[in-house]
């Protein structure tokens, strides 16, 4: 390699592998994600650095532009609850999972070790029309069939995916009417929860909606704030009332 490229990998190979230690050991789904999103761009980098192009701009387009993105953008409107990840559903399988993971390793180790590394020949005569040309080229005559096969491969991984994960619905979907009379017939929240915010100077999500006697509101917290330990304390708010309560007077007045 190159000095330019040695001193890349150097300093990109520490950042990644800490990346994507940060992506095992996250407690947030949020921050695994930009983990990997770390990685992806870092990769894309070292692409470049080897005369790769269309590889590098595709890693940072595709990878990290479009499908990250679609995690974080998923994560943060659905949430997750950090009370499900503690929750083992087969028996057993986060030491066969360590176990994998330890053989996995000592493969690769074994593999990498092995290795030797010739000086590149054809880099020159492949990118002769540009790199993205030659890899055209080289997709589309020499290994058109196997660049077919694995876009087959993964159409049919994508549609057995969507099938495993279907589950017929055994009942009528519940609508917003059926919910609106069940709770009038339970005689339980008929107008449905308080929102963030009622009554109170700020609007965000981890701020409990104020009662008209001015206590703070926990039906108006969210459960995967409550899960995260993220809500802020009432005691936060006995100053806040008073200072609101004062405000109100004054206004009153004037």
């Amino acid at each position: 390699m190159s000095g330019t490229e040695s001193v890349m990998f150097w300093v990109l190979a520490p950042i990644m592998v800490l990346a994507a230690l940060g992506l095992l050991f996250a407690r947030k789904a949020v921050h695994a994600a930009l983990g990997v999103a770390v990685v992806m761009v870092s990769l894309g980098v070292i692409y470049l650095v080897q005369d790769a192009d269309f590889l590098g701009v595709i890693q940072v387009f595709v990878y990290t532009g479009a499908v990250m993105m679609l995690f974080l953008f998923v994560l943060m409107l659905v949430g997750v609850d950090s009370a499900d990840s503690l929750v083992e559903t087969i028996a057993g399988q986060r030491w066969v999972g360590i176990l994998l993971a330890l053989g996995l390793a000592v493969l690769l180790i074994t593999a990498i070790g092995a290795v030797t590394f010739a000086s590149p020949v054809g880099l020159a005569e492949a990118n002769t029309d540009g790199n993205v040309v030659g890899i055209a080229d080289k997709i589309f005559t020499q290994y058109v069939w196997a660049f077919e096969i694995t876009s087959a491969l993964l159409i049919t991984a994508a549609m057995g995916a969507m099938v495993l994960a279907h589950r017929e619905r055994v009942s009528a979907k519940v609508t917003q009417r059926d919910l609106s009379e069940q709770r009038f017939r339970e005689g339980r929240l008929p107008t449905g929860l308080p929102a963030p915010g009622v009554f109170a100077r700020h609007n965000a999500v981890d701020t409990p909606a104020l009662l008209p006697d001015g206590t703070p509101s926990d039906l108006s917290v969210s459960r995967v704030l409550r899960a995260r330990r993220q809500v802020r304390p009432i005691e936060e708010y006995e100053g806040a009332i008073a200072r609101i309560e004062d405000d109100v007077e004054q206004g009153g007045r004037r």
